[in-house]
This record gives structure tokens, sequence and C-alpha cells, in this order.
């Protein structure tokens, strides 16, 4: 038979988990963030460097860019609905706001790629100059990074549906958020940076 002493024991035992397996992927997201400086540095020193060629002025489309923007922070709100109703264990909402979750990431993907295979046909691939090898090394690192975190998502997704809302599924869901919140903030980075400032 449970006691009230056994279940008081598990529960601050599973807060220890909980706690414990956030501050860890803080400091994943944290070591992510000096891989991304590293990109910005780099592309901040080469993106005047157009060996001829076009400049960002010349190549980006600030309506396109904010379009992507906009499709990741409805991502991001999404994301944070559907971690509201994981803590109100509520699965069905937490499968819909996750999927339109997904298929806003998706279409962000999709966007990202035609971009780059716009870029790529009219000439203008990683090996043109400087700054296209910055920009191509960055943008697509993001993009290397939604990509997983889709993956992650689509499994996690799959995860709820068969064992639902247990406590060890609510933990990675929260570091999957984070994730997710986390390119969302890069994005908005690389937004101002790359494209904001870029068209200037």
């Amino acid at each position: 038979m449970t006691t009230p002493t056994t279940l008081e024991h598990d529960h601050h035992a599973e807060a220890e988990r909980y706690d414990k397996t956030i501050f860890g992927f803080w400091i994943y997201l944290m070591t992510d963030c000096i891989v991304f400086a590293t990109f910005f540095a780099a592309y901040a020193v080469l993106h005047n460097n157009t060996f001829g060629g076009p400049s960002s002025r010349d190549l980006f489309s600030l309506p396109f860019a904010l379009s992507e923007t906009l499709i990741l922070l409805t991502s991001s709100f999404t994301c944070g609905l559907a971690m509201l109703a994981a803590h109100r264990k509520e699965k069905a909402k937490v499968m819909a706001l996750f999927g339109v979750t997904f298929l806003l990431g998706l279409s962000f993907l999709g966007l990202e790629l035609t971009e780059f295979s716009h870029l790529v046909h009219e000439g203008n691939s990683w090996q043109r100059s400087a700054f296209l090898s910055s920009f191509f090394s960055l943008v697509g690192c993001h993009g290397l990074h939604i990509t997983c975190g889709l993956f992650w998502m689509f499994v996690m997704m799959a995860h709820v549906s068969i064992r639902g809302l247990t406590a060890s599924t609510l933990r990675r869901l929260t570091c999957l958020s984070l994730f997710w919140h986390f390119l969302d903030v890069i994005w908005v980075l690389i937004f101002t940076i790359v494209y904001l400032m870029g068209v200037k």
C-alpha cells in the first residue's frame, strides 16, 4: 500500500530529476549559443567580402524574410500553448498544438530551402564569395537545427500518443520547448543582422 510518505518521496525525487534535466539542457543551449556566436562573428567579418559578386542588398528580400519570421514566431507561440496544455494534462490539445507547431516549422524550413535553391540556381552559391559562404553557413546551421527540432517533435508527438503525458514525457517536452524557443531567438537575430541590416 502506498503511504503519504512514499508519495511525498516520489514527488520529491521526480521534482529533483526534472530540475537536473532542465539545468543540463540549459547548459547544452549555452554551448549551442557559442556555436552560433562563432557563425555570427564570421558573418560580421565576411559580409562585405563579395569578391565582385552581389551583396546582401542585391540578393535578400525583406518581405520574404519577414514572412519566415512571422511563421516561426507563430510556431513558438503555439509551442508555448502546447506546453500549457501539457501541464494541465490535456492530451488532445497537446497533440493538436504540437501538430500546428510542426506544420509551421515545416513551412519555415520549406521557405528557407526555397531561398537557398533560388540563390544557387542564380549562380550565388556558397562558393561564389566569402560573404555567401558565411551566409549559407549561418542560416544553414539554423536550418539544420530546425530539421532536428522537427524530427524531435515528431518523435515526441508519437510518444505522447502512445504513452500519454507522464512525468518523464513532460520533462522531454519541456526540453523540446526550450530548444524551439531558442531557435526562435536565434532566427530573430539572423533576421535583424543578416536581412534587416543587410538590405539597408
